[in-house]
């Protein structure tokens, strides 16, 4: 272990916050691609295995969401190839933990792709508070200190 790594400072309110951010980013991403698979699946009653519907839904929760932060990253002035770039790498890892637990949950309570009132607040808190600390800790180890 390096010794950043051994005096890593988990009580940095700027970074809670601006990791905070990211993750609803990330969330908002995820969750159109994920919930709107879901929906068409619900609504059209098309005949299709739980597991597929489920693995349709983090695939297009993964794309919605890397589309959006390369979108919000091209707003910033970086260019197209920089902004995928920067979304797929710093992003992949707290996006697949989000879907994963996001279906996850869905199935533990309904399941399995199902979106009803009461399960989507659910899985949303879960699937912000699931990549929360890494991406805080991502923050923190690329030299992002508190102000």
């Amino acid at each position: 272990m390096n010794t950043k790594t051994l005096n890593f400072n988990w009580s940095c309110r700027h970074t809670w916050k601006k990791s905070a951010k990211n993750t609803a980013w990330c969330l908002l991403g995820c969750s159109i691609g994920d919930f709107g698979t879901i929906l068409f699946f619900q609504v059209s009653q098309i005949s299709f295995p739980l597991f597929g519907i489920m693995l349709l839904a983090i695939i297009n929760g993964l794309i919605t969401s890397i589309a959006l932060e390369t979108f919000v990253l091209m707003r910033q002035n970086f260019s197209l190839i920089k902004s995928f770039k920067t979304a797929i790498s710093m992003s992949f890892i707290s996006m697949i933990s989000m879907e994963v637990a996001m279906n996850f949950t869905d199935y533990l309570l309904t399941g399995g792709a199902i979106l009803n009132f009461w399960v989507v607040p659910i899985m949303l808190v879960v699937g912000f508070l699931t990549p929360w600390p890494y991406n805080y800790y991502m923050l923190k180890m690329h030299n992002v200190h508190c102000h």
